[in-house]
């Protein structure tokens, strides 16, 4: 899913990406066991958006590798469009990075990063858009390929990758891929090639339903072991109606393609959608990001899953009991969520970005909800509260928390939280608790989302 980025960062200094090397030897005959290793070597490594390297513009991804000991932050590789083997060049209002997604697309044993850049212009067409498939191999991230846009998603100001999503929505084994342009939806089937090939494209709309797409979320909702696909987006639900309402759509998954499920209204533009078995009932639940509620206090719906797909809410905010802090205007309490098991008891846990929340007088310091799972699904009792100061001294203008990140990157079977700031960001382990300040890793080549 995209992330909302900053506009308060500030550049840093940038770690100098590392040349992949040309090997071709597959690590595995089959698809990589996690959709975030690169290198193939069994552990997960952290994508996100990063700088822009000396006089290069138009963006710039960064991954830093794993090992057996978490992240090793001298192995670190920065890719954007002047880097060898990647398609086009980089250009001063390109976004190369502004939306990302992984998976091992053509099963060769190494996952793959899927790139947005949205404001490419393509010939005449300013601002149609791309997304650059950036092969995974042996030595990391080795060259790449252009994914072909159909139809409208061709067009001029389409802003073709806004966002982007991976998963087996067939459960065939090939990993597919879902892509937004023009605020469209399409879904691209794998397997993927390097020289460009894919399985059969399709729209995901809803016919003649004054349907509109802006974001996209994947995970397993109805238990089926296929992927669902959750769609954000607006509707004009009447002929008379003036101005769409904010509207959430469930596709299941099928052996036939995508099927057409529940929709819900929210009260407020969604920003973020992730999915979590939080209550643990073999069923993922959605939750969704709504940092536009009530005048920007912010809040977040959890609509749970089934195994006819999601039915029944529950909604969160910094007003729910247990939950720390006061509802303020221009907070956005759920601007970013991520969703994984931080304390190893079998439950999704969420965190929940609050980049504008005032701290003791501090403007925009921001913060980090940590909702843990459990018997019954989410509750604010079983909330905890990090703020800015486990990354460095308090500062205004943090924005600590405008985009978040759980993973199990040490492989101990507990999810680290990693933690987006102006200029940089902050990995905080998992531990049976809750993520801890202790061995925290400092990343200051973080300049925008992280790969979710």
């Amino acid at each position: 899913m995209r992330k909302a980025t900053s506009a308060a960062l500030a550049a840093t200094l940038l770690t100098a990406g590392l040349t992949p090397l040309a090997l071709s030897t597959p690590a595995t005959a089959a698809v990589a066991k996690n959709y975030d290793d690169f290198n193939g070597d069994g552990y997960r490594d952290l994508a996100f958006l990063g700088y822009n390297q000396g006089y290069r513009t138009g963006g710039a991804v960064t991954v830093v590798y794993g090992s057996a000991n978490g992240l090793d932050t001298a192995h670190t590789q920065t890719v954007d469009q002047d880097s060898a083997g990647v398609p086009g060049s980089g250009e001063e209002d390109d976004s190369f990075g502004d939306a990302l997604a992984a998976a091992d697309l053509n099963k060769d044993g190494y996952s793959d990063l899927v790139v947005g850049n949205p404001t490419e212009h393509v010939g005449s067409a300013e601002y149609r858009g791309t997304v650059t498939i950036l092969w995974g191999s042996r030595s990391g991230l080795s060259g790449g390929t252009t994914l072909t846009p159909k139809s409208t998603a061709n067009a001029s100001q389409a802003h073709f990758g806004s966002d982007l999503v991976a998963g087996d929505f067939t459960g065939d084994g090939s990993p597919d891929l879902a892509v937004i342009g023009g605020m469209e939806a399409w879904l691209y089937r794998g397997p993927f090639t390097k020289s460009g090939g894919t399985g059969t494209v399709g729209k995901i709309d809803k016919e003649n339903a004054g349907w509109y797409s802006s974001g996209l979320a994947a995970g397993k909702v109805d238990g089926d072991g296929r992927t669902d696909l959750v769609v954000l987006g607006e509707q004009f639900l009447s002929a008379a109606d003036s101005t769409p309402a904010q509207r959430v759509w469930f596709l299941k998954g099928s052996s036939s393609g995508l099927v057409s499920g529940a929709s819900k209204t929210l009260d407020s533009a969604a920003d973020d959608a992730v999915i979590g078995d939080f209550d643990k009932d073999g069923h993922g639940d959605i939750a969704i990001g709504l940092p536009y509620h009530d005048n920007g206090k912010g809040a977040v719906t959890v609509w749970r899953g089934g195994s006819s797909g999601p039915s029944g809410s529950t909604t969160f905010t910094q007003a729910t009991t247990g939950v720390s802090g006061t509802p303020e205007a221009d907070d956005n309490f759920g601007r970013d969520l991520s969703a994984a098991d931080t304390n190893g008891d079998g439950y999704a846990d969420l965190a929940v970005g609050v980049p504008l929340e005032d701290v003791d007088g501090h403007e925009d310091q921001g913060g980090v909800h940590v909702f843990r799972g459990g018997s019954g699904g989410l509750t604010g009792t079983r909330s905890s509260w990090i703020a800015q100061t486990t990354a460095g001294p308090a500062t205004v203008d943090a924005e600590f928390g405008y985009t978040v990140h759980l993973r199990d990157l040490t492989g101990d079977g507990k999810a680290d939280l990693a933690i987006g700031l102006s200029g940089g960001a902050v990995l905080l382990r998992g531990t049976s608790t809750v993520p801890t300040t202790s061995g925290a890793v400092h990343l200051t080549t973080v300049g925008g989302h992280f790969l979710d």
